[in-house]
């Protein structure tokens, strides 16, 4: 009978002159006198969330795409907002509200930060590197949430720095239109509250949806990216698939021209990604809701894609890697 730290080894045939063949026994390899075997001398340590977030959030900013889509994106909005602004700016009054401007970059901006979110899964299945990271933390719901969390808040915070210095850039160069009398400021106008002393102004609402709004709407766009990539587990189809949701109601709907296609058509225009990023700036694609402001079609964004992210858990749970 062996002891708890020698197992049984396997026996051995030799050959003898006559030609049998005898069984002989290795001796136990057991520790010296019995005793315990080896004891690792480093610490053993519960694994829990902060351990997966570190982990993620080394991967994603020690890799090249990361630099690069986040700099295109910071470069599109910015760069594209002072242009914008400086074109308008000592002019006579655009028609837009003060903060405007800053919506034409971070259209295209917003590609980088969708094509991150994709990048952040798919990547590691194309190179393989998942299964080192489903290796190193088997809870695989852990290292989903880890994933969304750090990518989440790093494209929120780059996202609202972006807006938030194109808003500024806005205020200063565009504050100065020339405002003509015939400009309608009444309670049911969606200018209300954009003029002050004969000067376009911003309250806080515009410059809440123009900076934190603005930035929460298309970090949620690319978390939905994350959970399309996880779904699909392929660079260029979740991109595609991303591009068709946030394009595609848009342009269905500008050539929708038939009495009967209306409905359709207000709705695509209604529930388009594009509209409701526009309506944080207060200029939405349908005159019909030029009361808008974006903050139902930011939360309805949120639903969709915590739906998403549950069914990338699911999957990801379910099949093999």
């Amino acid at each position: 009978m062996s002891t708890p730290h020698q197992q049984p080894q396997p026996q051995y045939h030799q050959q003898q002159p006559g030609g049998r063949a005898t069984a002989t026994a290795q001796p136990p390899q057991g520790p010296p006198g019995g005793g315990p075997g080896y004891a690792s001398p480093i610490p053993l340590a519960r694994t829990h969330l902060g351990h997966a977030l570190a982990s993620e959030w080394t991967k994603i900013r020690t890799v090249r795409s990361t630099v690069w889509t986040l700099s295109v994106m910071f470069a599109l909005v910015v760069g594209i907002g002072l242009l914008t602004a400086l074109g308008l700016s000592g002019g006579d009054y655009t028609g837009m509200p003060l903060l405007a401007p800053g919506l034409f970059g971070l259209m295209l901006g917003q590609i980088c930060v969708i094509t991150l979110g994709v990048l952040v899964i798919t990547s590691e299945y194309g190179t393989g590197m998942i299964r080192t990271t489903l290796t190193a933390c088997p809870a695989r719901g852990r290292v989903l949430m880890a994933k969304s969390l750090v990518f989440f808040l790093l494209a929120f915070v780059m996202t609202t720095v972006a807006c938030s210095l194109t808003a500024l850039i806005n205020s200063l160069l565009l504050s100065d239109q020339k405002v003509p009398d015939y400009i309608d400021r009444g309670p049911g106008s969606p200018l209300k509250g954009s003029f002050e002393d004969g000067k376009l102004v911003a309250d806080s609402g515009e410059w809440l949806g123009a900076t934190v709004g603005a930035g929460l709407y298309v970090a949620l766009l690319g978390l939905l990216a994350l959970a399309v990539g996880a779904l699909l587990r392929h660079s260029a189809g979740a991109i595609t698939a991303m591009l068709g949701v946030v394009l595609l109601p848009l342009v269905m709907a500008l050539f929708m021209n038939g009495k009967t296609l209306e409905p359709v058509r207000d709705v695509l225009m209604e529930y388009s990604p594009l509209n409701g990023l526009a309506s944080l700036y207060r200029i939405p694609m349908s005159a019909e809701e030029h009361n808008s402001t974006g903050w139902p079609l930011l939360g309805l964004l949120a639903g969709v894609t915590v739906v998403a992210l549950g069914a990338a858990y699911a999957l990801l749970n379910k099949r093999d890697v």
